[in-house]
């Protein structure tokens, strides 16, 4: 098989270019207060947060009771003025964001974690980097053969969508929309022909944990003009992603983004989701999408438990032949 990319996402605290979240910003100026609620320190909490400090307003964030206590403390770390937990999954968090905290603070501001159009144009950034260095190497606008994403919300995927279409990648290039089970609500929608609200979250790939995709994403994921592929592995799988990446690219990342990793691990697999044979000239790109919740001892924890699954995957697999750094690709 040809280059693996792996591509980055920006992570949430950057000491050279803080982001910041503006969701409404001619009707509501940053002397607000950002509130949100989020599963963990994603690119949404993060942002939120640093924007806060930054601008020295407090953020509040409600994250539901699987947060883990690791990811709680880096919340308040970043400078969180309250962490709320509240709520089985990300709905129930957020539901309970705007109907009891927000109506206290009349100059409030919600920022969802995945459900804006801010959001999806901020994620959707990395394929216009992506696209640009591709023409670098002298690719001009061809479009890579698939980019493999993760869906919680579907935050994510929308912005990728929109950006393909922005640079010009049509159906040509495929986008494997990768879920673990037990967060595939997306794959049972497509399904179901329907939006689809799991009854739980039954994975431990936490930063997925939305119990709905939005309505943009089923949009999207139905649309005959473009190539969406949903994949559903399972959390074992992800975990062997992620101490297979760890292993080969010295990169640590959650379960969130080892799905997306351990797709690429068995070629054959890999070329029946993109629906075509993959030779040395092929070029996909897996977006690196979670960093925040991952240990050492997690790493370690997930290979133990999980380390049968590597039978399953030919040892020969090609592993990523073009790793990058963030800002490289």
């Amino acid at each position: 098989m040809g280059s693996i990319a792996l591509t980055e996402c920006a992570t949430a605290h950057s000491s050279a270019s803080p982001p910041t979240v503006c969701l409404t910003p001619s009707a509501k100026p940053w002397n607000l207060t950002p509130l949100m609620e989020s599963t963990a320190l994603s690119r949404a909490a993060g942002c939120c947060v640093t924007a806060a400090v930054t601008l020295d307003r407090p953020a509040t964030v409600v994250c539901p009771t699987t947060t883990s206590p690791h990811m709680l403390a880096k919340l308040r770390a970043a400078g969180a003025s309250d962490v709320i937990v509240h709520g089985a999954d990300l709905a129930s968090a957020g539901e309970y964001l705007q109907r009891h905290i927000l109506p206290r603070d009349p100059n409030g501001v919600y920022v969802p974690p995945f459900d804006h159009p801010d959001i999806w144009a901020g994620n959707g950034s990395v394929v216009h980097e992506v696209a640009a260095q591709l023409a670098e190497r002298g690719e001009g606008r061809k479009a890579p053969d698939a980019v493999v994403c993760s869906v919680g919300g579907g935050g994510l995927l929308n912005g990728v969508c929109g950006a393909m279409d922005a640079v010009g990648w049509g159906r040509e290039c495929a986008v494997l929309a990768m879920e673990t089970r037990g967060t595939d609500s997306l794959a049972r929608a497509l399904e179901a022909g329907e939006l689809v609200a799991l009854r739980e979250i039954g994975s431990e790939a936490r930063s997925l944990g939305a119990r709905q995709v939005s309505e943009e994403t089923f949009r999207l994921a139905r649309d005959p003009r473009r190539d969406v592929r949903s994949v559903v592995l399972e959390d074992r799988e992800a975990a062997m992603g992620c101490w297979r990446l760890a292993d080969d690219e010295r990169l640590m990342v959650e379960l969130a983004c080892g799905v997306n990793v351990a797709l690429c691990y068995d070629q054959a697999r890999l070329e029946r989701a993109v629906g075509k044979k993959l030779t040395r000239e092929s070029k996909v790109v897996i977006v690196l999408c979670g960093g925040n919740d991952v240990t050492v001892e997690k790493l370690h924890q997930w290979r133990k438990e999980f380390g049968d699954v590597e039978k399953e995957i030919p040892h020969n697999a090609d592993v990523p032949s073009e790793s990058t750094a963030p800002g490289h690709t």
